[in-house]
């Protein structure tokens, strides 16, 4: 059934909103999927605080426009979902990048980030980073690492006069 044209207008002002309110976007062809295997995906983005939207292209080029991204033409070729990062800029294309591996029906068309068309390459290179949460345990480490050899330098004295002390004791004994 058609759509009338207030419901378009309220589908451009969704995907509008999630444009200006994502940190990154993936555009993706999900033809081939399953409706099982869609789920499947709409379920694990979901966990990593990432929405879905199916949009009709003619729909999803002029929400584009109006946000300033100027995408190949080639993307609007075929029918395609949009991946929103709300959260990370990474998530998205380590998610798809992922699902990808296991069905590959999935193909990414390019990607948005910082208001900026990127290409499917770049996605890739995007899914190849590591996520915000490595980041920061990477830096914990590196701060710890100084702290725990510290400890060890310490505790080495301390272990070196108890060893002196029982070889003493030893002795006497």
């Amino acid at each position: 059934m058609a759509k009338t044209r207030t419901e378009k207008e309220a589908l451009l002002q969704d995907l509008s909103e999630r444009l200006e309110g994502s940190k990154s976007a993936v555009l993706l062809n999900y033809q081939g999927l399953k409706v099982k295997e869609t789920e499947e995906l709409r379920r694990a983005l979901k966990a990593k605080a990432v929405s879905l939207k199916v949009a009709k292209v003619s729909l999803a080029k002029i929400a584009l426009e109006k946000y300033g991204v100027e995408a190949d033409e080639a993307v609007y070729d075929k029918p395609f979902a949009i991946a929103f990062g709300m959260e990370d800029e990474v998530a998205p294309a380590k998610e798809i990048a992922a699902f990808a591996k296991k069905y590959e029906a999935l193909e990414v068309l390019g990607g948005i980030l910082e208001k900026k068309y990127i290409a499917p390459s770049a996605v890739q290179q995007l899914a190849s980073l590591p996520s915000k949460e490595e980041l920061y345990a990477k830096v914990v480490g590196s701060i710890a690492a100084p702290l725990s050899g510290m400890v060890n330098v310490l505790a080495g004295n301390v272990r070196g006069l108890v060893n002196v002390l029982n070889a003493y004791k030893e002795k006497k004994a």
